[in-house]
């Protein structure tokens, strides 16, 4: 085995402190980098108070005029009683600004959707092939946690694909079998990310994006709740679940 002398010992020593900093500050690039794509997803009426009101995240993807979130996030046509859907996003000078959006194209089965918005592009995000993401693999996500109550300002989480599995279909009585259930019974499962990070419902839509170049490999839609729904937020139980984006990049290479 090879001996490293004491300046040999010293720089290896300098090089291992410092890894954690490296990391720390590449993790800070991309949250810099990431951060001018993520748009608050909503609805307005000028009427209301508020008037805009968030209903999720979103993601900017494809030529800049695209968002990416879920399919649960946009309100049906007849629940809108007349508000509009609408996005938000920061300028470059960090002012808040609304802009319409249009369902574009949505996958109920995947919770999937993609809206089409007015005004110049914005910065898109990189969709990677999801079939390469591996359990164990570190990972970070971007959105606005439990809705508007800590500002719109996009927050970032840490954490790791703890578990690459199918999606579970509940279990089963007469009432349990909707119109939903029976038709991803005939169409099978599908793989489906389990994260070791705490999201809340207002995280829903947010991208997934892997550490190392910060390409997108998921979109946040599931958080598992322990007891009641009030309890998300008093007792998270540190389980959330993402859609692999193969299927919003099938989705996107249709539009």
């Amino acid at each position: 085995m090879t001996k490293l002398n004491s300046s040999a010992k010293g720089i290896f020593l300098a090089l291992v402190l410092m890894q954690p900093i490296l990391v720390a500050a590449e993790i800070a690039d991309l949250i810099e980098q990431i951060k001018p794509s993520i748009v608050v997803v909503g609805t307005y009426k000028k009427t209301n108070s508020p008037q805009f009101i968030l209903r999720g995240t979103g993601f900017v993807i494809g030529n800049g005029n695209l968002v990416a979130t879920n399919a649960h996030v946009v309100p049906e046509i007849t629940d809108l009683d007349s508000a509009v859907l609408a996005i938000q996003v920061k300028n470059s000078s960090g002012v808040p600004q609304l802009r319409q959006a249009y369902l574009s194209s949505r996958d109920r089965d995947h919770d999937l959707a993609i809206l089409r918005i007015d005004g110049s592009a914005l910065p898109p995000l990189k969709l990677r092939n999801s079939d390469s993401v591996r359990e164990g693999q570190l990972i970070g996500f971007t959105g606005f946690p439990i809705g508007g109550a800590l500002g719109f300002s996009p927050v970032t989480h840490r954490g790791m694909i703890s578990s690459i599995t199918p999606i579970a279909l509940p279990g089963g009585n007469a009432q349990q079998l909707n119109e939903k259930v029976i038709r991803r019974i005939k169409n099978g499962t599908f793989n489906i990310f389990q994260l070791d990070a705490t999201a809340y419902p207002g995280n829903s839509g947010s991208p997934v994006f892997d550490l190392e170049h910060g390409e997108i490999i998921g979109i946040i839609n599931m958080v598992f709740i322990k007891s009641t729904k009030e309890a998300v937020l008093s007792q998270p139980s540190g389980i959330s679940y993402a859609i692999p984006a193969n299927h919003l990049k099938n989705m996107l290479e249709s539009q």
